[in-house]
């Protein structure tokens, strides 16, 4: 059977390092039941928000069901702790469902850039990180483990470029980046933020993407306009008016019918001032039948 295609490219990807080390000979991992307060984070976790309402009705289902597929540990015998790989949100919905003990797979990674990477692998196989998370964990690859962007593309299965426009992500101010981290933006709407440029600008596309709720596709048409030199209006301030100016002709008339009707009128031309609308405004039925009565005379 072959393997995935993420788990083989990150093997080659960080060498003979990336082989786990059998906990019991013979065997590559091991299950055991170990107490919930024995475990602690794993110091390179990718994930670091975790939402308190998925989280309470993940411990709901522990509750009723128990955990569909135990955390991944690392053992440590000079502490008798074990460290978590991947697996924290059920590790912590399980200490939130009040259980003692639960099942773990024990493996020995070698190295923090193994341990980073089955982090990695698991929430990746999983869709649990969000973009700037994915990000923080790709940077973290290559930066502090000297993993090239081409070579971390090659290995996940990815192209170049969706490896550099996550990437890309992290150049957003800490205020954008925390918005997808917490999901109240998408992904989509980052990528749109980072077409724009002009910093003052893609603050106010990012006030107004939060605050009117827009869609990508919404975000994504701002941003270009913002390129093409349209310029997003300040709060409260008002957009300017289009409207065509009256003629002096047109207001003199307007005047007149005001007085006759004794009510407000308005006449709206189209730019050849050869058609248009006559717009009679009245307050009341008692005023409406003031002024038919005017106009039947």
């Amino acid at each position: 059977m072959k393997r995935k295609a993420l788990g083989k490219g990150l093997d080659a990807l960080l060498g003979n390092s990336a082989t786990v080390t059998p906990s019991i000979p013979g065997r590559q991992s091991e299950l055991r039941k170990v107490p919930v307060s024995a475990i602690r984070p794993n110091r390179v976790q990718p994930r670091k928000n975790f939402d308190p309402e998925r989280l309470s009705e993940l411990s709901q289902s522990i509750k009723e069901h128990g955990i569909a597929q135990p955390p991944v540990v690392s053992y440590d015998a000079i502490s008798n702790t074990y460290e978590l790989i991947a697996g924290e949100r059920r590790w912590q919905a399980s200490k939130l469902a009040g259980l003692t003990h639960i099942e773990v797979v024990v493996r020995t990674p070698k190295s923090d850039k193994e341990r980073l990477s089955l982090a990695l692998i698991e929430n990746l196989q999983r869709d649990n990180l969000n973009a700037i998370e994915t990000a923080v964990a790709y940077k973290k690859l290559m930066t502090d483990y000297g993993i090239t962007q081409s070579s971390l593309a090659q290995e996940l299965g990815k192209s170049k470029a969706a490896v550099s426009n996550t990437l890309r992500l992290l150049e957003l101010p800490d205020e954008m980046q925390k918005a997808v981290q917490f999901e109240q933006l998408a992904e989509g709407h980052a990528r749109a933020l980072l077409m724009v440029q002009d910093g003052v600008e893609r603050n106010k596309l990012f006030k107004l993407a939060l605050d009117s709720h827009l869609s990508v596709r919404a975000v994504e048409a701002l941003a270009k306009q913002i390129e093409t030199g349209r310029r997003i209006p300040e709060a409260g301030e008002k957009k300017p008016s289009h409207k065509p100016m009256k003629s002096a002709d047109i207001k003199e008339i307007e005047k007149k019918l005001e007085h006759t009707l004794g009510t407000r009128v308005e006449i709206r031309t189209r730019k050849d001032e050869k058609s248009g609308r006559l717009v009679i405004h009245f307050y009341s039925l008692n005023d409406f039948d003031h002024i038919l009565k005017i106009i039947k005379k």
